[in-house]
């Protein structure tokens, strides 16, 4: 196969571990036979510095002719204003509606050999394997009017969450699919007994639940979602929520994987780009170290592999190989361990025997 991929680095250690996820892309590649071709652009702030904007027409172009887009992270403390006019993640919001990504996926797994990593009891980590499923480009972050009124004495915010029927039935119809090859449960997180959008959100899931048999769903109150992700995390197999309860939830989900570095994302709509990228912000506290973990990044470009160009063989060995060097106590320093971003990117592609993780 041969493949254009876009490569949106950005700021703080989003270049250190986007370079090392396009190693084990192009480690794949030779393994397997295909070309990948990269193409590397602007994102974020390092896209303001140079631009002026977060996201360029350019870019934004290279992107949609692409089969792929890898993405680093953006942000930081030199564009830490909100009040700014432009601001980094007006990139990220912008690339999201201009490509369709309406579904956001991000898979959560515990690994037994760092279940001391987490904060979360052992006994409760045992058995996690999970995706949420997160609506992206509706809500709080997209809904109409949305802006600050009035004078200094006395002023007023107003941030509006909006959904349309067929926003809901989209997401719903990628939970229950993604459901059907998995253990076959579905979670629908929603604030029913206070948001009127949750209770369209949960009319509609109830409806599309119906024409599902094989399917058990189930709906769950945001803040008991919150709680029950703690305290029995094995419980659940598919959750899907609109964007803003989506965010936070999965942030809160990091820790069952014991860092948040663990954790790759794939945004998807109906056609290609995808775009993949690991949960983690930009950490400028560690940037140029070399010792952010680039495990998220790199399990990022596995769902690009997956979702974006049908390489399942090809994702599922990067996977394995993930596995495999966290079972043998390769740890970076987030993990407690002294392993340099590099030298974890080698292990993994060490791992890779024939193409095949064995």
């Amino acid at each position: 196969m041969k493949a254009t991929i876009v490569t949106l680095p950005g700021d703080g250690i989003g270049p250190e571990v986007t370079q090392e996820a396009v190693r084990v892309l192009e480690h794949q590649a030779r393994l397997f036979g295909h070309t990948f071709d990269f193409s590397e652009h602007l994102i974020g702030g390092c896209s303001i510095e140079r631009h002026g904007t977060a996201l360029t027409d350019t870019t934004l172009a290279a992107c949609k002719a692409s089969d792929g887009v890898l993405l680093g992270a953006v942000g930081g403390p030199r564009w830490d204003n909100p009040n700014a006019a432009v601001r980094p993640e007006q990139g990220l919001l912008a690339i999201r509606k201009e490509l369709g990504l309406y579904a956001n996926l991000r898979p959560v797994r515990s690994m037994p050999a760092l279940f001391d990593a987490s904060p979360v009891k052992a006994e409760n980590l045992k058995g996690v394997d999970l995706v949420v499923v997160r609506e992206l480009t509706g809500g709080l972050y997209f809904g109409q009017p949305k802006g600050r009124f009035g004078s200094n004495g006395s002023l007023r915010a107003v941030d509006t969450m909006e959904y349309n029927e067929f926003e809901i039935v989209r997401i719903l119809e990628l939970a229950f699919r993604l459901a059907k090859d998995r253990r076959k449960k579905v979670t629908s997180v929603d604030k029913a007994n206070v948001l009127e959008t949750s209770r369209l959100w949960r009319q509609v899931a109830t409806r599309m639940g119906q024409s599902h048999p094989g399917i058990s769903l189930d709906h769950m109150l945001v803040d008991t979602a919150s709680m029950r992700l703690i305290t029995s995390p094995a419980a659940f197999d598919v959750l899907v929520t609109e964007n803003t309860f989506g965010d936070i939830l999965t942030d809160e989900a990091s820790v069952l994987a014991g860092s948040m570095g663990m954790l790759p994302s794939a945004s998807l709509g109906d056609n290609r780009p995808g775009l993949f990228e690991p949960i983690h912000g930009s950490a400028p506290d560690i940037a140029g170290k070399s010792i952010a973990n680039p495990i998220g990044s790199i399990l990022s470009a596995a769902l690009l592999l997956r979702y974006g160009l049908n390489l399942e063989p090809e994702a599922r060995a990067i996977e394995t190989a993930v596995d495999r060097v966290i079972a043998d106590g390769c740890r970076t320093k987030d993990l407690g361990g002294s392993l340099s971003t590099q030298q974890m990117s080698k292990a993994i592609m060490d791992h890779i025997v024939n193409g095949r993780g064995d």
